[in-house]
């Protein structure tokens, strides 16, 4: 693949036919793809944990109720006990990938402890895990009608309902998710 053809900063959705109990109608936002595989959190899957479980954990204070309250997600299979916060671009903290001009991924204690007083960016959406493909990994698994690629939508990500995530991604290229059928017929 060209530098052109990787998918940063896009959705993949999972085709009604991905039977992967952790990824089954998921919608992954894409922070990195390259040569070397890529990374993505899932953005439709949340926890029964909020982020005020992960402050305690983490010994941090705690002066922000709306950032207590706040759900954490499932973010990928992998590394489930690490924490990463996609978020809107702004504030230096120590460990984060720039996805776009208005989307960062970071993995550091200081944007939690900001989150925490209420200092944190504007938007953000913090989840345990990622999904991860090694190196031609993905491609394969999109030319094997696996997931559908589309473009990246922050209300999607942090106005629409998380129940409603995985069709509102296709709905962004006309498409109804839910009328895809893969079977195979006889005429």
């Amino acid at each position: 693949m060209t530098e052109n053809h990787y998918l940063d900063n896009q959705f993949i959705i999972a085709m009604p036919t991905l039977s992967d109990d952790n990824f089954s109608r998921t919608a992954i936002y894409l922070c990195q793809h390259n040569a070397d595989g890529a990374l993505g959190i899932v953005i439709n899957r949340e926890s029964k944990m909020k982020l005020k479980e992960i402050f305690m954990q983490m010994d941090i204070p705690i002066t922000s109720v709306t950032a207590a309250n706040a759900p954490v997600y499932f973010g990928g299979p992998v590394q489930q006990e690490r924490g990463f916060v996609l978020h809107t671009t702004g504030g230096k903290w120590a460990i984060t990938l720039p996805i776009s001009d208005t989307m960062s991924l970071t993995t550091s204690r200081d944007i939690i402890e900001a989150i925490a007083k209420g200092e944190g960016p504007e938007r953000y959406f913090v989840a345990l895990g990622y999904a991860g493909w090694s190196k031609g990994q993905l491609e394969q698994e999109i030319l094997a009608n696996s997931w559908l690629n589309t473009p990246f939508g922050e209300p999607i990500l942090f106005d629409t309902p998380i129940d409603l995530r995985w069709q509102m991604a296709a709905s962004q290229i006309g498409i109804d998710i839910n009328q895809l059928t893969f079977g195979s017929g006889h005429a």
